[in-house]
């Protein structure tokens, strides 16, 4: 395609046209791409898990984001989702929202971007919409695989279980802390919020060993509160026990402030109540895929989430991704001069306004 019609507004008929002649499903798909929807084979014995989420520009990514990272991001988070059910990612569903004028190479790269990110996980874009609309939108569907025994609800936490979860807590809070704080960090940091990695290897083996899993997307304080909810729980997270991103300390003075970071969502590890006398058989699990469990608490009789700090027994703290909630900040964590606009980051509206 020429630089002159990359750079023209998009077209909707040429654009699926060009998508058909180019992603894998358009030549492999048992319906071409393009139909009226497309069709999938199930694995013998499997059930559909599926799951849908939406990113806008101005509260999940800015302007000037790398259109392919916001393609990757939109399919990482709903294939969280998925790997949350243990399930094994197969097609994703790919819907553009885009004011008028959106040029054909932002929309492409959009596509390219999830469809390079789907397949590391063996799903393609099999399909989508394209619609205009006020501001751009990326909305990602993505449909895998799983077995009707291994979907460790939300629901099965029970006491005496113990408390795991994958990766790092709090890498999210960490990018949107250096975006307020500006500078060459800041500027990374753009980036970094849509660095999403869904644990898709490790969900498949932790599943079966689970009796609830939910993925931290909106912070581990977040998912605790939400499993002992749904499961009709005690959550009690360890303070102590976290295994923290590299750089929150340096970031922050207070126990407050390290919490408010760690807790600020955007993670999408996997957070599981695992019966005591299997923990060791999960951790061999998941270390098998190149993955690493932690510790991190437990379950018992009672209700909601609870936070040990210090030798002390609490409430969870009310932090952590809230879509509708009420805003809240980041403010620098030096005495350098900070990027104007935090209220925006802490919430990601109009977050571009950090950026100038």
């Amino acid at each position: 395609m020429t630089r002159r019609a990359r750079e023209a507004p998009v077209r909707e008929r040429a654009f699926h046209e060009r998508l058909a002649r180019t992603l894998p499903a358009g030549r492999s798909g048992l319906l071409p791409l393009g139909d009226d929807a497309t069709a999938l084979r199930p694995p013998p014995g499997r059930v559909a898990v599926v799951s849908t989420d939406t990113l806008v520009e101005g509260t999940h990514f800015l302007p000037t984001s790398p259109p392919e990272r916001v393609g990757a991001a939109a399919t990482g988070v709903s294939l969280s989702d998925v790997a949350a059910k243990g399930a094994t990612p197969d097609a994703v569903l790919l819907a553009l929202v885009l004011p008028v004028g959106t040029t054909s190479a932002w929309a492409e790269a959009v596509v390219r971007g999830a469809e390079r990110f789907g397949a590391r996980f063996g799903a393609h874009v099999v399909g989508g919409d394209t619609k205009p609309g006020p501001v751009r939108a990326v909305v990602s569907t993505v449909l895998g695989w799983g077995r009707a025994s291994h979907l460790a609800p939300r629901t099965g936490a029970r006491p005496g279980d113990l408390l795991v979860t994958t990766g790092d807590v709090g890498r999210g809070g960490l990018a949107a802390a250096r975006l307020a704080a500006g500078g060459s960090r800041g500027r990374r940091a753009v980036v970094d919020l849509l660095d999403v990695r869904p644990r898709v290897r490790e969900g498949r083996v932790l599943a079966p060993l689970s009796h609830a899993l939910i993925d931290t997307s909106d912070g581990i304080a977040e998912a605790a509160r939400l499993l002992a909810k749904a499961s009709r729980v005690r959550l009690v997270v360890d303070e102590g026990r976290l295994p923290l991103a590299r750089g929150i300390a340096a970031l922050t003075k207070t126990p407050e402030r390290r919490r408010e970071i760690a807790f600020y969502g955007g993670d999408y590890e996997l957070l599981a109540a695992v019966p005591a006398s299997g923990v060791v058989r999960a951790e061999r699990a998941v270390r098998s895929v190149g993955g690493r469990l932690s510790r991190v608490g437990r379950v018992e009789r009672g209700a909601g989430a609870w936070l040990v700090a210090d030798g002390r027994r609490a409430p969870m703290p009310d932090a952590g991704w809230q879509p509708f909630g009420p805003e809240r900040t980041f403010e620098p964590a030096s005495s350098g001069t900070a990027a104007r606009g935090t209220n925006a980051v802490r919430h990601r509206r109009r977050v571009h306004a950090t950026l100038k």
